[in-house]
């Protein structure tokens, strides 16, 4: 039963965190039988299949590529389609616009918590808003301009701006499925754009590094000592990063 909830969740997560925010009842879409069916066959097919098999085929590289494209498809579609839901009850409402079309894009990695603790596990350090994949973060930025083109303010069709960013996200995650890779195409922009918003974390560190070590052969000691436990916990952090991947 926990498994079957769990799967529930991350199939319609989204809808129950747009109907939430909304406040519409939570459980209306389970009202609709033929997706609740057809959700309770995959799952039963994943989970117990004889010999793994559909399990094995789902994940086969090349059916596993189609299986991304055709979610991110899905995924840019259930961003408009929720912006447009709010604005029909929020007109003015930018927030609301914004948050119900991101819980709609990654609604099911921003229930990853409760979905654990429904498993009996308890992992707060694997919260999605404190480390944002890149379907979370393209869903936000996603949801802003889908929002900026529902009040006007972005001068470019609705249908113009699906195609485009339905393009740039399947192009995106078949690349990064097809790499086995975890990083994010704003990690550049990112590393521009963030220091200068909000300040370099790591610009004090710099500063102190530059003027200790000319202090005397005592400086040098506690400098190199630093450096190999950073990269030890970076390196600590990336495995822990990709095992959570690999669970999910």
């Amino acid at each position: 039963m926990a498994s079957w909830l769990c799967a529930m969740l991350h199939c319609f997560g989204s809808y129950i965190l747009a109907d939430l925010l909304l406040g519409e009842p939570l459980i209306d879409y389970f009202s609709n039988n033929s997706s609740i069916l057809l959700a309770s066959a995959v799952w039963y097919l994943i989970f117990f299949c004889p010999l793994d098999l559909f399990y094995k085929c789902v994940c086969f590289l090349p059916v596993k590529l189609i299986f991304v494209a055709m979610k991110e498809v899905v995924r840019v579609r259930k961003i408009a389609v929720g912006i447009h839901h709010a604005h029909h009850h929020y007109h003015h409402g930018w927030f609301v616009m914004i948050a119900t079309g991101w819980v709609k894009g990654s609604g099911v990695a921003l229930m990853s918590n409760f979905e654990q603790l429904l498993r009996g596990v308890w992992k707060p350090e694997t919260n999605e808003i404190l480390h944002m994949s890149f379907p979370t973060k393209a869903s936000l930025y996603g949801a802003i301009l889908f929002t900026l083109q529902q009040t006007r303010w972005l001068p470019v069709s609705k249908a113009t701006l699906i195609f485009i960013f339905t393009m740039f996200m399947v192009s995106c995650k078949v690349f990064l499925t097809a790499t086995h890779s975890h990083s994010s195409p704003f990690d550049a922009l990112e590393g521009y754009i963030c220091p200068v918003l909000f300040g370099a974390a790591c610009g004090g560190d710099h500063h102190h590094d530059n003027h200790g070590g000319p202090h005397g052969s005592g400086g040098p000691g506690p400098q190199h000592s630093a450096m190999p436990a950073k990269s030890k916990e970076e390196l600590s952090e990336g495995s822990r990063k990709k095992k959570t991947k690999k669970a999910d």
